[in-house]
């Protein structure tokens, strides 16, 4: 398949292609200098690639479970971390929507008098509903 069949049967634009190509996601079979050929199981290491990102992976996690040739070794051990992190994201979620919910429908005549909405306040203002830092664990260095 050339570069223009994949990116319509795939739905990836030609130059995220080629960037997937440069970073060692996905080989081009043709000789260097020529158009970019692809066997068809390209495909598949592309639907990996856009359920890997769906999933919060980074490029460079994703191309740790590829092999050279294209085949998937799963990282259990990644997998498992990152559904942890998605499912504090979660909770997170839960928890600031349920404070939304309340503070929408409070019967309080002031907010300020909402213990519920002052509890919402202290935690947005301690850090504790930002997203980035819910069940974040900070990787080691490769070195």
């Amino acid at each position: 398949m050339d570069i223009s069949e994949v990116a319509k049967c795939s739905g990836v634009p030609a130059s995220t292609l080629r960037y997937y190509e440069k970073v060692g996601l996905i080989r081009s079979t043709a000789p260097q200098g020529t158009r970019r050929q692809f066997a068809a199981t390209v495909l598949d290491q592309l639907a990996l690639i856009a359920l890997g990102q769906a999933a919060s992976l980074s490029l460079e996690e994703i191309h740790s479970m590829l092999s050279p040739a294209g085949k998937v070794d799963v990282d259990r051990q990644l997998l498992a971390a990152k559904a942890d992190d998605i499912d504090a994201t979660i909770r997170q979620l839960r928890a600031v929507s349920r404070g939304l919910r309340h503070a929408a429908a409070c019967p309080a005549l002031s907010h300020a008098e909402c213990p519920t909405f002052q509890g919402l306040l202290k935690a947005a203002a301690s850090g504790a509903l930002d997203r980035q830092r819910v069940g974040r664990k900070v990787a080691p260095k490769k070195g």
